[in-house]
């Protein structure tokens, strides 16, 4: 017997079960009906990552090897079925934040679950598959150890002579397979190392924006990667645990009663009337600037385009440029807290569910770690929503439960409202009913084709949607001495005249000025009632000389500070733009990369 062939022949119903179960673990999740494809390494993979086992294993005694091999047999059913059970159930094979929600999951809950998700006809989905390969594989066992037919040891010897007389021949194609193997899953092996070695989440979650980031087409892969994940989200919790006990307030004298924080998804500036756009996609806000209550400001910009790294500079009072990183920072709305104000984050977005992506992960892990939680806010929602209305319902019935309790005696209120915005897709981010534009609005764009200018008038409607939202958040503090800050986390190019034609964003593309433009400017505006501009001039004159200045959001927490009257070591001024010491020339750097006003001049090299 040669040694190329000898793991095969020591380890053949674990080399062909294994086989069988990883190709159905990784066709039956895979959205064909969403164009997705299978990865076309996973046949040699598979083979390479199981020829490396079963050379593994033929190196152990042989009743050892027996142990191990059955160790790995419920290890790979379980993991299997569990992924793909996942996939049927919630639209999503394992991932991180299924795995942060099992942690936090108890006996009872657990037994609510499976009560509520395990019934018969998941036998009849993708699931069954998995357990037809198991039960194919325990029946063959049993037939195999209990009965012994003649047939399988003549088989067996069969083999076994023939790969004998041949040693050569099976030697030179074996090796040959072997080598075939490791050139096509070279690639996706070495961007999986890459993947799984990076020292924050944040990086990981970047690495993830690149084409390639590595296959995930195992279900094993992704129980590896849902824990390398967590292990990296809880390094960064426990840092932002022992900050927020740190935490220290001098005084607060709680100058703006009501404030009110408005973080959008996904808007373009240059889709909104408020910064010259030609469709009426804003009438609301419009109206309120024109009665001076409203005062958008120019010269915004957000440090990155994605969610959650914007989460991790809106948040934290951490700057760009700032020493360590920001989670070595304690969030303003902690600092709120500990000041006396009661703070309510209301989200469409950060809550913990199944069917989340890393990205959705990566921005709300630090928002929903129980203790975290506890730390930022008084009150909070519980459910998502279709439609970004559904929080307005939210407030109205935290803010009745309140009046039940009796807690109404406050000195002070921060409230968070995280819109889900235009968020893509954006055909379903205006109800039906409420939906304005056509595509022949946009007869003009010639440029377009027929599906281009369906998105487009898409985007606008969530836009004209999201104008609705925003105003009736306005009207629910409008009797009250407040003040609301809009700013969404990103821009998003939305079929701009520049071409290629493009809807989303560029994640791993060079940031050059269209790119700036479209996905870094941002709208922001600053909007006050009646009764505050009357007790509050010297706040609303500083808020109209401020409009024009350049501003990067993530100094946002200074700003938030100041307006509640908050003083703690932790604010700076010159990062505030209400600020008379606010640092006008402070270099406002996009993906710690590029200076955005040099990329604006066009100083900044482009390589």
């Amino acid at each position: 017997m040669n040694i190329f062939s000898l793991p095969i022949s020591c380890n053949g119903e674990f080399f062909v079960f294994m086989y069988i179960l990883g190709m159905v673990s990784a066709v039956c999740t895979v959205f064909f009906q969403w164009k997705q494809t299978l990865y076309e390494g996973s046949w040699w993979e598979v083979a390479l990552w199981l020829y490396v086992i079963a050379a593994l294993l033929t190196c152990l005694p042989r009743r050892l090897r027996g142990v191990v091999r059955g160790i790995l047999y419920v290890v790979a059913y379980t993991v299997s079925l569990a992924d793909v059970y996942c996939f049927v159930k919630f639209e999503s094979p394992l991932n991180p934040s299924m795995l942060m929600l099992v942690g936090e999951t108890d006996v009872r809950e657990a037994g609510e679950f499976f009560s509520a998700y395990l019934s018969p006809d998941i036998l009849l989905s993708n699931v069954g598959w998995v357990l037809l390969v198991l039960t194919a594989h325990v029946l063959w066992t049993i037939h195999r150890k209990c009965r012994r037919p003649k047939r399988l040891i003549m088989c067996e010897e069969g083999i076994t002579a023939f790969l004998a007389k041949h040693t050569t021949a099976c030697s030179t194609v074996i090796v040959a397979l072997l080598a075939a193997a490791a050139t096509f899953s070279s690639r996706n092996l070495r961007e999986l190392h890459t993947l799984m070695t990076l020292d924050t989440l944040g990086a990981v979650e970047h690495k993830l924006t690149e084409k390639d980031s590595g296959k995930q087409f195992l279900p094993l892969y992704r129980l590896g990667f849902s824990i390398y994940a967590n292990s990296l989200a809880a390094k960064q919790i426990d840092i932002l645990r022992h900050v927020s006990e740190e935490i220290r307030v001098d005084s607060c004298s709680f100058t703006s009663p009501e404030i009110v924080l408005i973080i959008g998804e996904s808007y373009n500036k240059y889709h909104s009337q408020l910064y010259g756009y030609q469709y009426p996609t804003t009438p609301r806000q419009l109206a309120l600037k024109r009665e001076g209550s409203l005062v958008p400001f120019t010269d915004v910009v957000t440090p990155w385009n994605l969610t959650s790294f914007v989460f991790k500079h809106l948040l934290p009072t951490y700057a760009a440029g700032d020493e360590g990183e920001w989670c070595d920072y304690p969030m303003f709305t902690q600092i709120f807290r500990k000041a006396g104000y009661h703070v309510t984050f209301l989200t469409n977005e950060f809550l913990p569910k199944a069917k989340q992506a890393v990205y959705d992960f990566s921005g709300g892990f630090f928002l929903n770690d129980p203790q975290l939680s506890a730390s930022q806010f008084d009150s909070r929602n519980s459910e998502l929503h279709v439609f970004d209305e559904g929080l307005l319902h939210d407030y109205r019935r935290l803010q009745d439960r309140d009046r039940q309790k009796g807690d109404t005696l406050r000195r002070g209120n921060l409230t968070i409202f995280h819109l889900i915005g235009q968020h893509q897709d954006y055909r379903i981010r205006c109800p039906k009913s409420k939906k304005h534009f056509t595509p022949d609005d946009y007869s003009d764009r010639t440029d377009l084709k027929p599906k281009w200018k369906r998105n487009l008038c898409n985007y606008d409607n969530a836009t004209l949607y999201n104008d609705s939202i925003v105003e009736r958040i306005t009207d629910l503090f409008k009797d009250k001495e407040a003040i609301v800050i809009y700013v969404p986390d990103h821009g998003e190019e939305v079929h701009s005249r520049e071409l290629p034609h493009f809807s989303g964003r560029m994640h791993s593309a060079t940031i050059i000025k269209r790119l700036a433009r479209e996905e870094f400017e941002i709208p922001f505006w600053i909007w006050t009632s009646r009764q505050y501009s009357t007790k509050h001039p010297d706040i609303c004159r500083s808020i109209r000389l401020a409009a024009g200045q350049p501003y990067m959001i993530d100094a946002l927490a200074n700003t938030m500070l100041f307006l509640g009257g908050i003083h703690c070591p932790y604010y700076r001024s010159r990062l505030d733009i209400l600020s008379p010491d606010y640092d006008t020339t402070r270099p406002r750097i996009l993906k710690n990369q590029v200076d955005y006003d040099k990329i604006m001049t066009g100083e900044e090299k482009v390589h």
